[in-house]
């Protein structure tokens, strides 16, 4: 229990100190990727909205209405009126108007940016809001004489200054980002006017207002070389309040640009910042320094549910101390010396290991095993004995004695009528055939052994049928003779012909044994095929000679366990279904036994 209780204290405190650096270094994680992820839609809100409008600039700069109007009023004072237009300035103008109408409501964000666009003489101009105003007949010439217009202007691509007052404060009030583009005559270099897109700070105060910012968290927009503080839903600018004490770096970020700094605040304070570009937009981004006292209230939280976790598996390492001495140990051993006494030899049943809990439960498979297992070895004992005996029985078997009865008569009457030879030919035959059941004890032999033995039993036959029944072999080749075949396979087949298809035919029959090779799953194989030319068999009787009992009393017998279904059986059970006998039939006419075994030569020791 001691040495338990010091290998959970020792878990504990390992568990302790790994769960709480984890949970630290996650909750950081956590907490920058939840920023990542906020400043990262805010980011792809802008950069969509601010992508539409500088889109919208550049098809001022270069749409052919807009460049008519101008090329055709930058020489012009004022519009003519309806009676002086003699060049039907008046419906380009409006025509241009509406043009520039049409491409601005085109843009998803237009309700935040205001839209000029003027000739060179600032004397004519087309005015573009979303807001219910009237526009200054001097406006252009008010933007024109704007601290900003010039740098803009005069700017080789866009150029970000930063937030700006309105200068036209008596239509709109507030700040803006100004774009000043010139517009360039459509076959020469020559300016014929230029476009001025003013941009509300609402476009980013709409999107952060509903930003998750913690008390002590802070919030920048930084446009170009200024730095502005979200605030109070207004962009306020501000020097940064903090200095850079650790370069980039990306652990814990979702996207390769974003931005992870450690800063030290003007007041000293160790924080975190997480800055995301404003993409496609030089010079414009989104940071925030991450909250502290967030950071420390979710680590608060952690702590105590790791210090919880570490008392409960102290306090359970102590329960399951005493729990496993008590109901484990002391039953495990005397299972253990049970396993022991029946791996020396004791099978007998032991009744004190069978408790009643789940061990219990193992002692009773243990006892159950040990009666199993003497079972089983007396039951091997009895298998082997019926075994012995039935191989004995099947390859000695003896000849039926109707069999004995029937040739002995045959001999006696040939010896009694005639005065010839064949009483020698079937004693001799006779002889082949008795020593041939009689000797060896192997269960395969040559089909050419086999064939012998076919060989002394027709030739008895043959006698007893007065020669009218004839038997013809056609083997494929001589090699066919050493393959390997169940001794006595071929006998009750031939017998089966003679005795239920040529002898109720009562006229002269043929028998014909054929072998030669096949396939079978793609393997090489042996087919013997017995066919007589008798009376046929139906279908009903080929199941029946198939699947009949061997003991049946209904059939002539010649080895009384060795009829056809049982050499089915013995070849199936030796190689498998696909191996056997088959039998194909036409009543009247022919019956045809296939046997199918395993293509095997016998090999010489």
């Amino acid at each position: 229990m001691i040495l338990t209780a010091a290998v959970t204290l020792l878990i504990t405190v390992l568990t302790t100190t790994v769960c709480f650096s984890v949970f630290q270094s996650f909750l950081r994680k956590n907490q920058i990727q939840s920023a990542e992820f906020s400043l990262q839609v805010v980011s792809n809100n802008l950069a969509t909205d601010m992508k539409d409008i500088i889109y919208f600039s550049k098809w001022c700069c270069s749409n052919g209405v807009i460049q008519d109007y101008l090329e055709a009023f930058k020489d012009l004072n004022k519009l003519p009126t309806a009676s002086d237009d003699s060049n039907n300035l008046r419906p380009m103008a409006l025509s241009s108007h509406n043009r520039l109408k049409e491409e601005y409501y085109k843009i998803r964000s237009y309700q935040y940016i205001r839209v000029i666009v003027s000739t060179t003489n600032e004397k004519n101009f087309l005015y573009m809001t979303s807001s219910v105003s009237t526009s200054s007949p001097y406006a252009a010439k008010i933007i024109r004489k704007s601290d900003f217009f010039k740098p803009l202007f005069d700017a080789d691509d866009f150029l970000w200054t930063g937030l700006i007052h309105d200068p036209l404060s008596s239509v709109i009030s507030g700040q803006f980002i100004p774009i000043v583009r010139p517009v360039y005559d459509k076959f020469n270099l020559r300016i014929i006017g230029w476009t001025y897109v003013e941009i509300s700070t609402r476009l980013f105060t709409d999107y952060l207002s509903s930003y998750p910012l913690p008390e002590d968290s802070q919030l920048f927009i930084n446009i170009g070389d200024k730095t502005y503080r979200f605030q109070s839903n207004t962009l306020v600018e501000t020097e940064k309040p903090y200095h850079i004490t650790r370069n980039s770096f990306r652990k814990g970020s979702l996207s390769a640009n974003t931005l992870i700094q450690s800063v030290t605040m003007n007041d000293g304070d160790k924080r975190i910042l997480v800055e995301r570009p404003i993409d496609n937009i030089n010079g414009w981004s989104i940071t925030q320094i991450l909250s502290e006292q967030q950071f420390k209230q979710q680590k608060n939280l952690y702590t105590w549910l790791i210090i919880g976790i570490c008392l409960g598996i102290v306090s359970l390492g102590i329960l399951l101390a005493f729990l496993l001495n008590r109901f484990i140990m002391d039953p495990i051993h005397k299972l253990s010396n049970k396993i022991d006494s029946i791996s020396a030899g004791d099978f007998s049943r032991d009744e004190t290991i069978e408790w009643n809990h789940e061990l219990g439960q193992v002692g009773s498979g243990i006892n159950n095993m040990s009666d199993n297992i003497l079972m089983l070895m007396e039951k091997r004992v009895a298998d082997e004995k019926q075994k012995k005996d039935l191989e004995y029985q099947i390859l000695q078997s003896q000849i039926n004695p109707h069999f004995l009865y029937n040739t002995l008569n045959s001999i006696k009457w040939m010896a009694t009528i005639q005065n010839a030879g064949g009483i020698a030919d079937m004693t001799t035959a006779l002889a082949r055939l008795l020593k041939n059941v009689s000797k060896g004890t192997a269960s395969m032999i040559p089909l050419r052994e086999e064939l012998d033995l076919i060989k002394d039993y027709f030739l008895i036959q043959q006698y007893r049928y007065g020669g009218s029944v004839t038997i013809d072999y056609q083997i494929q080749s001589d090699e066919l003779y050493d393959c390997l075949i169940h001794r006595f396979s071929l006998q009750p087949i031939i017998e089966n012909a003679l005795f239920h298809g040529i002898e109720p035919t009562q006229t002269a029959g043929r028998i014909i044994v054929a072998a030669q090779t096949t396939e079978i799953a793609g393997r090489k194989a042996l087919m013997i095929q017995v066919t007589d030319n008798g009376i046929g068999m139906s279908e009903d009787m080929i199941e029946k000679v198939l699947k009949e009992d061997t003991e049946s009393h209904n059939k002539t017998e010649f080895f009384r366990h060795v009829g056809i279904n049982n050499v089915n059986k013995r070849i199936q059970y030796d190689f498998g279904s696909e191996y056997g006998i088959t039998i194909t039939s036409r009543q009247g006419e022919f019956t045809t036994m296939t046997i199918r075994l395993p293509y095997v030569i016998r090999t010489e020791n």
